[in-house]
Order: C-alpha cells, then sequence, then structure tokens
C-alpha cells in the first residue's frame, strides 16, 4: 500500500512550542513504551509500519519543513516538496506524480492519502487496508473515510452518505456548519470528514492532467507557483459520480488546539515544573531550563518556550490564533537535517545561537555574505573546514570565520557549538552553498 501523508500548517495554535517552520506535528509530547518522548509525524510513521511494515509512505509538505522531517524520520523516506503552498489538490497531485515519475509506483496500485496529525489506534491503520480492498474490488474511482461524529462539531465538515451501511454511496458534501445544522445532519447518519482519500494512482495523474497543464512531475513542480490554490474535495471529490465513504467508528481525534492534545499526554507536566495539590486539570508543558511553578489553578495550560509564554484556560486556547498573528517574533528554534538550534540571545547587528549536531551529521560547504561567526565548542568532538583547511574540533576550541569564506562542519560525536553571528540585517537567506566530499573526513576518522 502507498500512503501520502499532508504534512502542513503553519503552526500558530500551539504557540509558543510551535512556530512557521515548527508545526505541530513536530512537537515531541507524546510517552512512547521505551519512556521517551515522540512527535505526531513519528507516531504515525511508527503506527503505519507497525500495522504494513511494506507500507510506501511518502510525505507531501512544504520546504521548510523537510529539514525536521528528515531530523525525526531519517532520510530514508519519501518526500514530495511543495515549493509554495497551494492547498491539498495541488499538493495531492504533485505527490501523485512523484510515486508516479520518481518512484515508478505502477498505476493500478492503490494510494491512501491521510493527514499526518490525527490521533488515532491501530484500528485506524487496519482500516486503511479496507479501503485499499474496495478500491481495488469495485469500480470505485475514489474512497473516503468518515468519522462517526461524537458531538455536533462545527470544526469538520461531514460527507451525507446514502445509507449507514460501514460502506456506502455519497449522496453529497457540507461545509462547516453551526451546532444546531451539525446536529440535524448527524441525526440523518453524516459523519466528519477525516480527509483520509483511496484512489488508484492512475486517478490522480488522470485528473491532475485534466485540471492543471504540465507534463510531468518536473514540470508540474517548476509551475507550481502558477497553480490554482484548491482543496481535493473542491476540486475532485465534490465532482466524482462514483465515490464511497467508510463509516469509521474507532478512535480519531483532531489534536489541533492546546484544549485537545493536553488531553492525549500521559503526564501533566512536560519539563521543568510543579503543580500544588490544589491544581485540577492543569498541563505544564515547558522547554524552558528553569522551572514553572503553578498553585490554584483550574482547567488551565501553562506553556514555555524561548519563543514565549501562554498562559490561558484550556477551552479559551482555541482562539490564540489571531493574538499569535499580531506577534512579530523571532524564530528561537529550529530542527535541521543535520540536528537543531536553539536561539539564545539577538539584537539588531548580533545572533548568540547554541547549535547540536548529531553524530557523523554535518552541514553544507557555505560562505555569507553579510556577516562573520564565531564558533566555540562547548562538548563532543568534530572537524571543521574553513575555505578547505580542516581544523579538530573539541570543548574550548574557538573558531572565527569573517564573512566570505566557506566553511563547514562535521560531527564526530554529538556535537555542541555557541555560535555568534555579527553584522548588519542578518538573514537566513545570506548563505551560498558549495560542493564538498565530506566521505573524506569521515573515512579518516575510521582509519584513526
Amino acid at each position: 500500500m502507498n500512503i501520502i501523508l499532508l504534512s502542513g500548517g503553519s503552526g500558530k495554535r500551539l504557540w509558543p512550542l510551535s512556530n512557521d517552520i515548527r508545526s505541530k506535528q513536530f512537537i515531541k509530547l507524546f510517552k512512547t513504551e521505551q519512556n521517551e518522548y515522540e512527535s505526531m509525524i513519528q507516531r504515525i510513521y511508527r503506527q503505519v509500519k507497525l500495522v504494513d511494515e511494506d507500507a510506501e509512505i511518502t510525505i507531501a509538505t512544504a520546504k521548510s519543513q523537510v529539514s525536521s522531517i528528515i531530523n525525526q524520520l531519517g532520510d530514508n523516506i519519501g518526500i514530495s516538496v511543495e515549493p509554495c503552498r497551494k492547498d491539498t489538490f495541488p499538493a495531492i497531485a504533485l505527490a501523485g506524480m512523484y510515486l508516479h515519475d520518481i518512484k515508478k509506483i505502477p498505476d493500478d496500485e492503490t494510494v491512501v492519502v491521510c493527514p499526518v496529525d490525527p490521533y488515532v489506534n491501530d484500528e485506524y491503520f487496519e482500516a486503511l487496508k479496507e479501503l485499499d480492498i474496495i478500491v481495488q474490488d469495485t469500480d470505485t474511482n475514489l474512497v473516503l473515510m468518515g468519522i462517526e461524529p461524537t458531538y455536533p462539531s462545527e470544526k469538520y465538515g461531514y460527507i451525507i452518505p446514502k445509507t449507514r451501511d460501514k460502506f456506502s454511496d455519497v449522496e453529497m458534501f457540507r461545509e462547516k456548519p453551526d451546532a444546531k445544522t451539525a446536529q440535524l445532519y448527524i441525526s440523518n447518519g453524516a459523519l466528519w470528514n477525516s480527509g483520509v482519500f483511496a484512489f488508484k494512482l492512475k486517478y490522480i495523474v488522470n485528473k491532475a492532467h485534466q485540471l492543471m497543464e504540465f507534463r510531468n512531475y518536473q514540470d508540474l513542480y517548476d509551475k507550481y507557483q502558477l497553480q490554482e490554490k484548491i482543496s481535493f474535495d473542491y476540486a475532485v471529490a465534490e465532482k466524482e459520480k462514483y465515490i464511497k465513504v467508510m463509516r469509521f467508528t474507532g478512535k480519531w481525534k483532531d489534536l489541533g488546539t492546546w484544549n485537545t492534545l493536553t488531553e492525549e499526554m500521559s503526564n501533566c507536566i512536560l519539563g521543568k515544573g510543579i503543580l500544588d495539590e490544589t491544581c485540577e486539570n492543569t498541563n505544564i508543558i515547558n522547554e524552558l531550563n528553569i522551572p514553572i511553578l503553578c498553585m490554584g489553578l483550574k482547567d488551565m495550560v501553562v506553556a514555555a518556550s524561548n519563543e514565549g509564554i501562554l498562559v490561558s484556560n484550556k477551552e479559551q486556547s482555541s482562539y490564540i490564533k489571531p493574538f499569535v498573528d499580531s506577534i512579530d517574533q523571532q524564530i528561537m528554534f529550529a530542527e535541521k537535517s543535520w540536528g537543531y538550534y536553539r536561539v539564545i540571545d539577538y539584537t539588531s547587528n548580533s545572533i548568540t545561537v547554541k547549535v547540536t549536531l548529531h553524530r557523523n551529521c554535518n552541514m553544507n560547504y557555505h560562505s555569507h555574505e553579510y556577516r562573520d561567526e564565531v564558533w566555540t565548542v562547548v562538548s563532543g568532538e568534530g572537524t571543521a573546514v574553513i575555505d578547505s583547511k580542516k581544523v579538530a574540533l573539541r570543548p574550548g576550541v574557538v573558531v572565527n570565520l569573517p564573512c566570505f569564506c566557506r566553511h563547514t562542519v562535521i560531527a564526530k560525536t554529538k556535537l555542541e557549538i555557541i555560535e555568534i553571528q555579527m553584522g548588519e540585517g542578518i538573514t537566513v537567506h545570506d548563505k551560498k552553498k558549495y560542493e564538498y566530499d565530506y566521505n573524506n573526513i569521515i573515512n579518516e576518522w575510521g582509519r584513526n
């Protein structure tokens, strides 16, 4: 089975832990059996592989999320990168062409599209196999998964099936209603639209060519910015005649707000924090290296990171987005393919960053035009390359990097560096990349 996981979102509703490049699916909040914490994307990837170890998983995502995906899932995973955000139909079409042209998946194989962030159990993924069977064994072009509603939600679109059977033809779609209308839909057997679609690969390839002008995957990628911003529901599902919906009655939860997310956290406290005995239904999520003490709080969430501190009634936290939109904040934490960085301090002409590289990982070989840098090694070992000259790194070593010099770093062990950037108008766009053969350094370590 081929699964496309849609990984999008701007990360506003779980501020201050999420931001424009660290969406909610990358925050590690869920405890595993190994007593470690995993993110939504790690959890759903693990669950898919437990149910179907041979599943081919492709993640459709924006450029800004690629580094976080590689950091959390490794580099042995298919990634279909959107050059810019264009809603679900262009994203699914591009991922479909990626499977067809790059991965060479046969036209008749089933593709299941799922959001990356629902909170579900293994039965959800077993149900995806049933979608595969319907796609392969019937004349249905498109099969959806509809969720049995647990309350008259105003947050979801609704699918109106023709019958109350497990599998039914689709009567119609309805947009997000008010609560009274939602209750009416539910009394008539309506289902929440989960954003899960299943079809044969040739179906999405043909639809893409019908609705967009392009020759192949690369051509669609190059013309992506010109495509209409439209959802898969509007572009395809609502117009399809041969369409069915599967009624799913298992656990399914959208963890889009602090209110819903904290309901699924195994511990009330994540990070340094204390709740006194008078606190009720209160959670602390703390990424800072200082403690948070809460006393006498009820139905509250306290979340803290380098980007800010949220203290909110849980229900009220659902309305955070317009306030976060008004905050002009330096990105203080980001995951990269080689590790992660955390901003310690910044001024108008300097930024101090703590950089952590994973073992055997490296930055790009690059230079800056408008800033100088100074690296101070805090812990670990590695090698810096500065204009082709190698410098051994160990705790206490200081490296000066004037602007225009080409430089990179390769971590022999986990490596922590304090990086001070100095210059006017420092920006992440001030970077020019070059080719470098990192294998010769790793091979030298092996010989030593």
